[in-house]
C-alpha cells in the first residue's frame, strides 16, 4: 500500500507542472497585445510598456516562466492590474461563499443522490425507478442558469421565502448562513445529483445480482441491511469516484452560480476578472482550482486502499 500511495503522489508532480504551464501561457495565448487589451483604446505607448513591464512581457518566455513558478512556490501569486491588491489576498477575501456553497452542495447531493439511486436499483422497473431516471435526465439536461433563474423566481419573487442573493457569512449565524445558500446549492448540485444517481443505480443494480446478496437473503438479512450495508459498501468504489471527478462541476458551476445569485466569490472573481483582462487573476485562480481538482482525485485514488483490498499490500 506504502508504495501504491507513493506512486500516486509523485504522479500529481507531472499533472501539476503541466498545469502550471498551461496557467501561464494563458498571458501568451490571448487573442492581442495583452498589454494594449488591458490599457485600452485610449492609452498611449508609454502605459502599454508599463503594463507590458508589470506583466513581464519584456523578458523571454521560459525566463518569466520560471520567476512565476518561483513565485508560486513562495506563496506568491502577483499582484492584480486594477486594484494593486496581491492576488492572494483577494482570494483570501473570496473564498469563504466558494467554499461554503461547494460543501453545501456536496452535501446536499450526496445525501439526496445515493438513497434515490439506492432506491431506483431496488424498485427497478417500477414507477419509482422511472421518476429517477427522469429526474437524473431532467437534472442533466437544464443548465445550471436556468435552475438557478427558475428557482430565484419562484421561491425568492413569488413566494418570498428564501434571499433572491447575496451572502450571509458564517460568523453572523448559522441559519442566515444557511439560509442563503440553499438555492445556489439547489441548482448547483442539480446537475450533480442527476450523475451521482445515476452511477449508483447502474452500480447497486449489478451488485444485487450477487450471490453474496442472495446468501444475505437466505439468512433473513432486512432489505436496509442488504441494501446499505451489503451492496451499498461493495458498491463504493465506482460511486466515490464519480463524487470525485464530480468536484470539477462544483468548481465550473460555482462560476456561473455566483454570478446568478450573485454570491462574491471565486467564481465571481473569476468573471469579473476576465471582463476586465487581470491576468494574474485570472493564472491564480484556475491554478488554484485545478491544484484542488488534483488534490481531490489524488484523494479518491488513496481511498481505493479503504474498499478495493487488491492495492493494500
Amino acid at each position: 500500500m506504502f508504495a501504491y500511495v507513493v506512486r500516486r503522489v509523485l504522479a500529481t508532480i507531472p499533472v501539476m507542472a503541466v498545469v502550471a504551464l498551461f496557467v501561464f501561457s494563458l498571458l501568451y495565448i490571448a487573442p492581442g497585445d495583452p498589454a494594449a487589451v488591458i490599457a485600452g483604446d485610449q492609452a498611449t505607448p508609454e502605459d502599454v510598456e508599463r503594463i507590458r513591464q508589470s506583466l513581464g512581457l519584456d523578458r523571454p518566455y521560459l525566463v518569466r516562466f520560471g520567476a512565476w513558478v518561483f513565485d508560486i512556490l513562495r506563496g506568491d501569486l502577483g499582484v492584480s492590474i486594477f486594484t494593486n491588491l496581491p492576488v492572494v489576498t483577494m482570494i483570501k477575501q473570496r473564498i469563504e461563499p466558494t467554499l461554503s456553497l461547494m460543501l453545501v452542495t456536496l452535501i446536499l447531493a450526496v445525501s439526496i443522490a445515493i438513497p434515490m439511486g439506492v432506491v431506483a436499483a431496488w424498485k427497478v422497473g417500477t414507477w419509482i425507478d422511472r421518476s429517477v431516471m427522469g429526474f437524473a435526465v431532467l437534472g442533466f439536461s437544464v443548465p445550471v442558469f436556468v435552475v438557478g433563474y427558475l428557482l430565484a423566481y419562484v421561491f425568492a419573487l413569488e413566494l418570498d421565502w428564501l434571499p433572491v442573493q447575496g451572502y450571509t457569512s458564517f460568523s453572523e449565524g448559522l441559519w442566515p448562513w444557511f439560509e442563503n445558500l440553499i438555492l445556489p446549492a439547489i441548482a448547483l448540485g442539480s446537475v450533480y445529483i442527476a450523475l451521482i444517481a445515476r452511477i449508483t443505480r447502474a452500480t447497486m443494480l449489478e451488485v444485487l445480482q450477487q450471490d453474496y446478496i442472495r446468501t444475505a437473503r437466505a439468512k433473513g438479512a432486512g432489505q436496509t441491511s442488504i441494501l446499505f450495508l451489503h451492496a451499498l459498501k461493495n458498491a463504493a468504489v465506482p460511486i466515490v469516484t464519480v463524487i470525485g471527478i464530480g468536484i470539477a462541476l462544483l468548481i465550473g458551476g460555482a462560476v456561473v452560480t455566483e454570478s446568478v445569485f450573485a454570491i462574491p466569490g471565486l467564481g465571481r472573481l473569476t468573471v469579473d476578472a476576465i471582463l476586465r483582462r487581470d491576468y494574474p487573476v485570472i493564472q491564480g485562480v484556475v491554478l488554484l482550482f485545478s491544484f484542488v481538482y488534483v488534490l481531490v482525485n489524488l484523494a479518491i485514488d488513496l481511498l481505493y486502499t479503504l474498499f478495493d483490498p487488491r492495492i493494500r499490500y
